[in-house]
């Protein structure tokens, strides 16, 4: 029988956005991999992933396996290519045991997800290997609805972009119709900032981080200081909207 890899999307954080189907799949599988961070040495630095917290409320621990990824590494690019084979590997031979493994990541698995560098590394390493995915909650989705913003009306187009791409990404997005929606722009906080005020979508854009934890924070964008925020923070930047009622229908 063919080895399974499933990658399961949990949601942002929050254990109650876990869909119906991605609790079967974590149950059904006999291991479920969380991804976690690194010590400088390489090493599980012990800290507990908002995966493994949110897999937890559902499954028994001695199930779940941590395995080290270079989650956040940008600019050691041999550091972060090791820590993926290191990875891969380690998956590999747990489906050499195990007839399916589950990998738990926060959101959805094919939207900015390590799932997708882990089945290429696995795939290569496991022949036959048959790779799932069961789709998540995603954080523009849950910001949405904590915060009342709406992502999209009628023809409005929606863009996501990740803010690690640099804020000319961001500008140029920001500059076309529709939603624009940013990931990973803690760090550039005050770059943010400013290009919505340039593109005058300041007064309508919300952010959020942690959602659906103890820490979460869901604000105006407007209050925005310049101060860098989680890493994880998510914007929502909808477009103008003086149409009425099905104004953009």
């Amino acid at each position: 029988m063919s080895s399974r890899l499933i990658g399961v999307g949990v949601g942002p954080g929050d254990p109650e956005l876990v869909t119906v189907k991605g609790v079967n799949a974590l149950r059904a599988a006999e291991v479920v991999v969380v991804p976690v961070m690194g010590a400088a040495d390489g090493r599980d630095g012990g800290e507990p992933g908002r995966a493994e917290a949110t897999v937890l409320h559902y499954v028994a621990a001695e199930k779940v396996v941590r395995v080290v990824f270079a989650l956040n590494e940008r600019t050691d690019r041999a550091r972060r290519e090791a820590a993926w084979d290191t990875a891969g590997e380690r998956v590999a031979a747990l489906l050499g045991r195990h007839g399916s493994v589950a990998f738990a990541t926060i959101g959805d698995p094919n939207v900015y997800s390590t799932f997708t560098y882990l089945a290429q590394t696995v795939a290569g390493l496991v022949p036959g290997l048959v790779v799932e995915t069961v789709p998540g909650i995603t954080a523009m989705q849950d910001l949405a609805a904590r915060s009342g913003a709406v992502l999209t009306e009628g023809t409005e187009p929606l863009t996501l972009v990740p803010v690690t791409a640099g804020s000319a990404v961001l500008e140029e997005a920001l500059a076309g119709p529709g939603t624009v929606v940013a990931y990973k722009f803690g760090r550039q906080a005050a770059e943010v900032a400013g290009a919505l005020a340039r593109s005058g979508r300041l007064r309508d854009a919300v952010w959020g981080s942690a959602l659906g934890l103890p820490e979460e924070s869901v604000r105006p964008a407007a209050e925005l200081d310049g101060a860098p925020l989680p890493y994880l923070s998510t914007l929502i930047a909808p477009p103008r909207r003086d149409g009425g009622r099905g104004g953009k229908l």
